[in-house]
């Protein structure tokens, strides 16, 4: 028998998204299946809309806005499957998405799986969320098969095998429940942004494996609860990259990369100042302070596997020094990942 897979859709005053997104998720070819929308404290009517047009689909409602960390987390109580799918509500599914992420749990040791993420506007081309999966460079860097930075490359197919990853997207991840919990689920200190990266690489360390399953694929709208370009997106993710270096990495390579971030992130901010966006420079400098005072307070290293970043280079100078766009462009892989 299939494992059971409960899908959980975190929504804050986003009727029309669910309006529009929904039905295909409820219209999933898979035969143990249960759906959960988690409403963060919606005032646009989504819980009663839910269950007039949707009495199947169990809601969970949160009395404030919970962000996407903890409103995931504590949705879980309500599921009951083996699987849990963690999906945004702007997300369209074909009908036969589901199957081959469950299946892929088959394989030994895996305990989170992604499916291809494409664009809902352009479906042949990557979408920047997830792409073909993730990678984490030395300095807290995140980057997909198929998207570096804004580069997003069109699928001609050259991502479309199987395998193991750095990390999978929080915009369709499906995780072992046992695994998900034993790891402590997504850090709630993180609110969004960055939170599945930092759970991935918890899981890792526990020994799991993390998949990309490209005969899976799905098509993400994207910028639904921040747009890209927004000063806010970046103040979560320098703060929450920071944190996460902290966190995972070995004491003396976390000194190493939190030094070299300093200089990144001073640049990052000049830039940004100089091509006149004020706010993304201010963000980039308030989330430095933040992240200080949060990494002054992570425990002492524990006893979980140390596992570094696959790539052992800079993404950032790859790509705004080295002119490379695309990642099959990049050779600064570790020995034993290759790519």
């Amino acid at each position: 028998m299939p494992a059971r897979v409960s899908v959980v859709i975190v929504t804050w005053n986003g009727r029309g998204l669910l309006e529009r997104f929904l039905p295909s998720v409820l219209s999933t070819d898979y035969p143990d299946l249960e759906v959960i929308v988690a409403d963060n404290g919606s005032d646009d009517g989504t819980a009663g809309w839910l269950a007039d047009a949707h009495p199947e689909v169990t809601v969970v409602r949160h009395p404030e806005n919970l962000l996407f960390a903890a409103g995931n987390n504590r949705a879980l109580a309500a599921a009951t499957g083996e699987l849990v799918c963690f999906l945004n509500n702007d997300v369209e599914v074909p009908p036969g998405w589901l199957g081959p992420l469950a299946a892929a749990f088959d394989e030994p040791g895996v305990v989170a799986v992604q499916p291809k993420l494409l664009q809902h506007g352009d479906r042949q081309r990557f979408e920047y969320a997830g792409a073909s999966g993730g990678f984490l460079d030395a300095y807290g860097y995140p980057f997909t098969r198929g998207r570096l930075f804004d580069t997003l490359e069109a699928d001609r197919g050259q991502y479309d095998d199987a395998r193991d990853v750095f990390w999978a997207t929080g915009a369709a991840l499906v995780v072992r429940r046992d695994a998900f919990e034993a790891a402590g689920g997504f850090d709630e200190s993180f609110g969004m942004h960055m939170e599945e990266i930092d759970l991935c690489w918890r899981l890792q360390r526990r020994g799991g494996r993390i998949r990309v399953e490209p005969a899976s694929e799905v098509y993400h709208l994207g910028g639904a609860s921040l747009p890209r370009g927004d000063a806010r997106k970046m103040f979560y993710n320098v703060r929450n990259g920071l944190v996460m270096l902290a966190k995972n990495l070995p004491p003396a390579q976390a000194k190493r990369a939190l030094r070299a971030r300093r200089v990144l992130d001073a640049v990052a901010a000049a830039r940004a100042w100089a091509g006149g966006s004020r706010a993304e420079a201010s963000a980039i400098r308030r989330a430095r302070r933040e992240a200080r005072a949060r990494i002054a307070q992570v425990p002492p290293p524990d006893d979980l596997v140390p596992v570094l970043p696959p790539y052992r280079g800079s993404v950032v100078l790859d790509y705004f020094g080295r002119g490379r766009r695309r990642f099959s462009d990049l050779t600064g892989w570790r020995a034993e990942t290759g790519r």
